[in-house]
């Protein structure tokens, strides 16, 4: 085991596969809603609550465990958490009831957070001039996790239920953390780099308002990151019902089907890369709320035939990790020291963010249909327009 990491293209590749199969943790439950909700005998409006519980334990987790990251050593953290999320899963399986379930659903959240610690893992070991490549390397094996979450859980649900699925997740987190406890280098934290990093956990977490406050950059790009990411949550969480009614009367298998096209979006990350170490990230986001915006107008006028669900999927992939990936390159320009926290308030904001567009999404379906949840996507990307207008304009933030 090295002593110290060097970002060979292996590695990278290896941080990229550890990224993605993690985060796939958040996702299997999208395309599988409709069929637990027969399995309770509840409402959509009921059971979005798995997929809402799921995010705000990702944001809980992030508030708690990622800061770790820069006051303990990073490898010992990421084991640890795989061990968790592999016992959630299997707890999830199990669950008897849908409370039960979202609860469960609430710890994988909290433990899926090891993304999170590799992405600024990685910035911090990139030279300057090829950060933003390197993040959108990561973060576009964040985005085929997440593409082949909702492809597998749709086959996996059709194929043999929605409690297999569960546990062929946790049978991947099990393999995944034996993997890294061979290949995963030891890596000092913070602290032992910095001699102004926080010492003690209340230190890091009170540092995390600090930071918030003091720095307008993250901000601005975690508020953005927010918005972006509850027009793309509403989407998603209620694409399987607007699948399985009429006229489309399609099952799980094809609302996971189409997680394939959002292949966009892991082409579009190191396209969007390449613009940040240019020193343009913003601008990449203020098109990306443009390519969202038509997303969503084609939901409202085509959403009731394949093709146009379609065509709005892709460009709504592209934009919202085109935009991710700008906004997390913005906040990776500041000092290292500070890339674990950085990243912590960061993510937070973006899965409240992402955590409220469930809910808003499942809310405007049981309300006013396709059109409410249209009507919450395209309204939401109305007010990043006029933040990204208001926001600074300084060429590198």
């Amino acid at each position: 085991m090295p002593n110290a990491p060097r970002l060979t293209g292996a590695f990278l590749w290896l941080l990229a596969l550890a990224a993605g199969l993690s985060v796939a943790n958040l996702y299997y439950n999208q395309p599988l809603l409709p069929d637990i909700a027969r399995t309770f005998g509840v409402s959509a409006a009921r059971v979005s609550a798995v997929a809402t519980s799921t995010q705000v334990g990702y944001a809980v987790g992030l508030l708690l465990f990622v800061p770790l990251g820069d006051l303990v050593e990073r490898r010992r953290l990421v084991l640890a958490l795989l061990a968790a999320v592999t016992v959630a899963l299997v707890a999830a399986s199990a669950a008897p009831t849908l409370p039960l379930l979202a609860a469960s659903g609430a710890l994988i959240g909290a433990t899926t957070v090891v993304p999170q610690i590799l992405v600024p893992l990685a910035a911090g070991l990139a030279p300057p001039a090829a950060r933003g490549r390197v993040v959108g390397r990561v973060v576009s094996g964040i985005l085929v996790g997440i593409l082949a979450a909702r492809v597998v859980s749709g086959a996996v649900g059709r194929l043999v239920g929605w409690r297999a699925m569960f546990l062929v997740a946790a049978a991947l987190m099990l393999a995944l953390a034996l993997a890294l406890a061979r290949w995963l280098p030891r890596t000092p934290p913070a602290a032992a780099r910095d001699a102004d990093a926080p010492t003690s956990y209340g230190a890091l977490l009170r540092s995390l308002v600090t930071l918030a406050r003091e720095q307008p950059v993250l901000r601005d790009a975690a508020s953005l990151g927010a918005l972006f990411f509850a027009a793309f949550s509403a989407f998603w969480t209620t694409l399987a019902f607007r699948l399985d009614t009429p006229p489309l009367h399609y099952g799980s298998a094809v609302a996971g089907a189409f997680g394939l096209l959002g292949i966009t979006g892991a082409l579009a990350a190191p396209i969007a890369g390449r613009f940040a170490d240019r020193g343009t990230p913003r601008r990449a986001v203020g098109a990306a709320i443009a390519v969202n915006a038509v997303a969503w107008v084609l939901f409202l006028l085509a959403g009731d035939t394949l093709w146009g669900i379609a065509a709005g999927v892709v460009l709504l992939d592209a934009g919202t990790q085109a935009a991710q990936v700008s906004n997390q390159s913005r906040i990776y320009a500041l000092p290292a020291p500070l890339h674990s926290r950085l990243n912590t308030v960061f993510m937070v904001t973006y899965f409240v963010g992402g955590a409220l567009g469930s809910v808003a999404g499942a809310v405007a379906w049981a309300g006013w249909g396709w059109a409410g949840v249209c009507g919450v996507g395209f309204g939401t990307l109305v007010v990043a327009g006029v933040m990204y207008v208001a926001g600074p304009k300084r060429r590198d933030g």
